[in-house]
């Protein structure tokens, strides 16, 4: 009797493995498949910012510094960065495109620009439809980093070889109260 017990358990533990194995690819495949979403934005966005920088060059030459940061960013080959550097360099960018965001106020001719207007549309829906994919992203990752870390999955986890995975989060910058000054 206790042999037929102890094999119970056995091939309950192995149906367990098997079903948390498979959850563990569902979810893994869940988070790439939400990055791959927000990939696409962030490419976008990352197209989008050269039209931008040069049509704002022409009004603002003195504001080198800050159209040289976003350069500079952007000059990184997108396709050969991990996902995290993605994310972090996208933080960067997002800080920067606000930057650049704000000098349009400063100069009406700017702003009044019909290609100016038509970029600033364009990569405002970018920006939306990239902070919806990130909710999306962080709540599948979150889903999966409960997975990853809680027990007694995270004890297969790591026999699996799978670890928690990041968030895409805030940059400092965007975090910062905006001001508004009357």
């Amino acid at each position: 009797m206790l042999i037929y017990i102890i094999l119970l358990i056995i091939i309950s533990i192995i149906i367990y493995a098997f079903a948390l194995y498979n959850n563990f690819v569902k979810l893994n495949n869940k988070v790439k498949e939400a990055f791959s979403t927000m990939d696409v934005y962030l490419k976008k966005r990352w197209d989008l910012i050269p039209n931008i920088v040069e049509t704002v060059k022409g009004y603002a030459k003195h504001e080198k510094d800050t159209l040289e940061e976003v350069v500079e960013l952007r000059n990184s080959t997108y396709d050969k960065m991990s996902d995290d550097e993605k994310i972090k360099t996208n933080e960067q960018l997002s800080s920067g495109i606000s930057k650049i965001m704000v000098l349009a106020e400063a100069y009406p001719d700017l702003k009044a620009n019909e290609n100016f207007k038509n970029l600033s549309k364009e990569l405002s829906k970018v920006e939306d439809d990239i902070a919806n994919s990130r909710k999306y992203y962080n709540g599948v990752v979150r889903i999966y980093n409960n997975k990853v870390e809680m027990f007694p999955s995270n004890i297969f986890a790591r026999l699996f070889g799978y670890k928690s995975k990041s968030m895409f989060e805030a940059s400092a910058s965007e975090r910062e109260n905006v001001k508004v000054e009357l």
